[in-house]
Order: structure tokens, then C-alpha cells, then sequence
């Protein structure tokens, strides 16, 4: 598992959209961690990176927002459902037009989380610091996990010049 840090909301919109740049139509990102952890904040940065012009909201009561730009971002919320219900929001549909990035994605069906890039978000130390950890299962996640560790060892060096 590869694991870095952000100081600020800023810094992890930034992650986000330093990640768009790779995402393809079909990919599945799995956010997890608490609320407040910076979830929603993370794919405000896919969003912009991807020049979608709509604001990002947290998809709580609406379970499902499309984001349109390079290409269609749908951003699912399932913090109130259980994995039955979330089978029936018409996945293989959105799947075949959009990226899904999916915030309490250990609710998503198993056969969704067998090929997507997990984000675990933590609160840290202090208060805008998080910790993210990453892990991929399948082939386009294990793409997109490389793409992640580039984007991170890239912002170290950034930050250790």
C-alpha cells in the first residue's frame, strides 16, 4: 500500500487533479475514510483536472452527479446505502460513459472493487493534515496506482527542493 500526506484541503484537490490526466471512461476510483476526511475535496481536483465546469458537491442526497469536461465524471456518494441497493443505481450504464469515482466505495458490489484504485482517507495530526493510502486491485487500477505513485514521489521531491 502507498500512503502520503496533504497539509491542506489545496494540496489533496491537487492530487486529484494531477490523477485526472489519467483517467479513461470505465475507471473506478474508490474513495474511503471518515466524514470530513477530504473526499469530496479530492474529486473537486479530478473535476477541475478534467475541466468540468459544474461545482462539485457531495452526491450524499443525490447519490449520483455528472460532471462533463475531457470526459464524463460521475461522482457516487453511498454513505447511506448498502450494496444491494447501490447494485440497482445502474453502474454498468454510467460505467460505459463515464469514470466513477466512488466515495464510501467499500459499499460498492465486489465485482465493481475488482478492478479500481482505492484511496483510504485518514484525518491527521493536525487539522487540515490527511493521510491517503493507496491500493489497486485489476489491471486499470494497478495503471492508475502507478500513476498515483509517480504524482506522489513527484510532489515529495517537489517539496523536499
Amino acid at each position: 500500500m502507498s500512503a502520503t500526506r496533504t497539509q491542506s484541503p489545496e494540496e489533496t484537490e491537487r492530487l486529484g487533479e494531477a490523477l485526472s490526466s489519467a483517467l479513461q471512461t470505465g475507471d473506478v476510483i474508490l474513495l474511503e475514510g471518515p466524514l470530513g476526511a477530504g473526499k469530496t475535496r479530492f474529486v473537486m481536483g479530478l473535476a477541475r483536472g478534467l475541466a468540468c465546469k459544474a461545482r462539485v458537491r457531495s452526491p450524499t442526497f443525490g447519490l449520483v452527479h455528472e460532471y462533463h469536461g475531457r470526459l464524463i465524471l460521475a461522482h457516487l456518494d453511498l454513505y447511506r446505502l448498502d450494496s444491494a441497493e447501490a447494485a440497482g443505481l445502474g453502474l454498468e450504464e454510467i460505467a460505459q460513459r463515464a469514470a466513477l469515482v466512488v466515495e464510501w466505495g467499500e459499499k460498492l458490489p465486489r465485482p465493481w472493487r475488482d478492478d479500481a484504485l482505492t484511496l483510504k482517507f485518514a484525518l491527521g495530526g493536525g487539522d487540515q493534515e490527511r493521510t491517503i493510502a493507496a491500493q489497486a486491485a485489476g489491471e486499470r487500477g494497478a495503471a492508475l496506482l502507478e500513476t498515483w505513485r509517480r504524482l506522489v514521489a513527484r510532489g515529495s521531491a517537489e517539496s523536499a527542493a
